[in-house]
């Protein structure tokens, strides 16, 4: 990653706290994360040295604002990579599930994946160069029960990226997802209880998945759907 200009979306979150320190230590250039909530961003100043947050540049943004994404990427120098952390979990029997929610569903999980990646790739295209990589879920491939708005609009971010890798066969482009099981966040924490923590994917691993898929190194992973299940 070293000199790269990366958009990490998400990056307050969770997640996003054990992306952001690896894109960081491999040497990225500059990270821009757009964010929605002020405390979100001061929660993560604190957790970085002011040398690491001189390479960060914090955006308000909404991300299901078509204007406001390309406003966002355009913003950028370049655009290296994309990671979208961007999602949403809800669930719910189908036959009592609010269709407003639905929507939202879609919107949040796979409405941002599309905007992001459409103005990302519209930049790389540019330059001839790109990483993007998305995250769905293992539920995109293992749907379960109560699950089917998280687990349908997931299964679309799968079948986006995947549409993208093939879009973008014979360029310096790729697009990859990953499809994690159970992150060890605190949300999930408070959401399940901490008792099988320990058996969750951690953020950092995670993270260490995702930005290989954003180096240079994954040239020739495209398309790829990449299991992060940890032992759940």
């Amino acid at each position: 990653m070293t000199g790269k200009e990366v958009l990490l979306t998400g990056g307050t979150g969770g997640l996003g706290q054990g992306v952001t320190p690896v894109l960081l230590a491999q040497g990225a250039a500059s990270i821009t994360i757009p964010y929605m909530s002020a405390r979100e961003v001061e929660r993560m100043k604190g957790l970085l040295s002011p040398a690491d947050l001189a390479r960060i540049r914090f955006v308000l943004a909404n991300l299901n604002d078509e204007q406001s994404v390309q406003q966002l990427v355009d913003g950028m120098q370049r655009v290296d990579a994309v990671i979208h952390l961007v999602g949403g979990f809800s669930m719910g029997p189908t036959h009592e599930y609010a269709y407003d929610q639905w929507q939202k569903d879609f919107d949040l999980n796979l409405g941002t994946t599309f905007l992001v990646c459409k103005h990302s790739l519209r930049r790389m295209l540019e330059q001839d160069y790109g990483r993007i990589v998305t995250v769905g879920s293992r539920g995109a491939v293992e749907p379960g029960a109560q699950l089917a708005a998280y687990c349908a609009s997931k299964a679309g971010v799968v079948a986006l990226t995947r549409a993208i890798a093939d879009e973008t066969r014979g360029t310096g482009i790729t697009a990859n997802v990953v499809l994690p099981s159970i992150i060890d966040t605190p949300g999930n924490r408070a959401a399940m209880g901490a008792e099988n923590a320990a058996q969750w994917v951690k953020p950092e691993s995670l993270g260490q998945v995702i930005c290989f898929l954003a180096s240079e190194a994954a040239r020739d992973l495209r398309g790829a759907v990449v299991p992060v299940y940890g032992n759940v």
